[in-house]
């Protein structure tokens, strides 16, 4: 087979290895991570969310944040109901299932993501030379009327919030607000969380009784949602979003849509299942036995988290086969962690100093989560 020379006539043009390097870069305009609702590592729907319910429930980064003490409950759901023709295939729904028509004043509903200050060094806040961002989302809502938008600086307790309005019900509008740079205090270069985005859903008095504080300024509770309307007073109102982009600049520019697995990915950075049996996630291990009655195994987790994860662990069980026979795990005695793995002691009756396969224990689930 004859080979041919590379010479300057048949020659990669520049602008086409350009191209090829850049296909093999991802690109991440957005400050925001799953802003599509697209990954739901949690489940897709959980229900009666209410007081004490702050937490991440459905769409992976966006935490459901309740102040006071409400007795509105809520259903979250990972929903398929998008903005037609626009490239989205889910967002995230509240469906209110018991209403509270009157607030007390410390009550508050939001829908928030929080970011670590790491990602956010080139914005330059603190300098004179801080930029702009540009929120861009799409919302559908029952109930018309105001709504409130908040960024809120964690290391520094600056915010700033913008109103947008919800002009038809039931129908899918784009929004796009801009917030000015903030020349006042800079995000720490560090894990911890440094900027927070909250969408407002409900806001009593202690937030909505002073002056909507549109520019960036010590945080003032008074002045953080004045006008926001309240989608808890009916069990008809529900609130969808999706296609969530925060950037850099004056203008939005079009939705970054990411690969799935890159998206997954971002999100695994903060929370992911070790084991889920019920959903064929890490089912059988190779591990080895301690002494007669503690079995370590130790499972690599996917991606590096943010910082030395939570375990959490239910349904516990499953079997040891080791000297061809089964032993049955009757606890997970202690869990030793660090950022990239973790080892889980289980209880059961072996042969010390033997190598074993443990299979996962039915509907068992073991989870690793490291959230701002």
């Amino acid at each position: 087979m004859a080979l041919t020379r590379l010479t300057s006539a048949n020659a990669i043009p520049d602008d086409s290895v350009a191209n090829v390097k850049m296909a093999n870069i991802v690109q991440s305009k957005n400050i925001l991570i799953n802003g599509d609702m697209s990954i739901a590592q949690r489940g897709t729907s959980a229900t009666g969310l209410t007081n004490g319910s702050s937490g991440y429930h459905t769409c992976d980064r966006w935490r459901f944040s309740e102040g006071g003490a409400p007795s509105f409950q809520f259903t979250q759901t990972q929903s398929t109901d998008v903005p037609t023709g626009q490239g989205f295939a889910t967002s995230l729904k509240m469906d209110c299932t018991t209403a509270q028509g009157s607030l007390a004043a410390a009550d508050n509903l939001r829908i928030d993501q929080r970011i670590e200050g790491q990602n956010l060094q080139y914005l330059a806040k603190g300098t004179s030379d801080a930029k702009s961002t540009t929120l861009s989302f799409w919302v559908y809502a029952t109930k018309t009327g105001t709504n409130i938008v908040e960024l809120f600086d964690n290391d520094n307790t600056r915010s700033i919030s913008k109103s947008y309005s919800i002009s038809s019900g039931d129908t899918w509008e784009k929004k796009t607000i801009t917030f000015p740079g903030d020349t006042t205090g800079a995000f720490g270069n560090d894990n911890a969380q440094s900027l927070r985005c909250n969408f407002f859903l409900a806001a009593g008095t202690d937030l909505t009784s002073g002056t909507l504080q549109t520019s960036w300024g010590t945080q003032v509770a008074a002045n953080r949602a004045v006008g926001q309307v309240n989608h808890a007073d009916s069990t008809s109102n529900d609130w969808y979003v999706t296609g969530v982009q925060l950037e850099a600049g004056t203008t939005a520019s079009d939705f970054e849509f990411l690969p799935h697995d890159v998206n997954l990915k971002r999100c695994q950075r903060y929370f992911e299942k070790l084991i889920d049996e019920a959903n064929n996630i890490n089912q059988f291990f190779i591990g080895s036995s301690y002494s007669s009655t503690r079995n370590f195994l130790t499972i690599f987790m996917r991606e590096v988290k943010r910082a030395e994860p939570t375990i959490a662990s239910s349904n516990v069980g499953g079997n040891i086969f080791q000297d061809s026979g089964a032993h049955s795990v009757s606890a997970l005695a202690n869990i030793y962690t660090d950022t990239s793995n973790v080892k889980l002691d289980f209880t059961a009756t072996v042969t010390a100093g033997d190598a074993f396969h443990y299979d996962a224990g039915s509907s068992q689930i073991v989870t690793a989560d490291a959230e701002l």
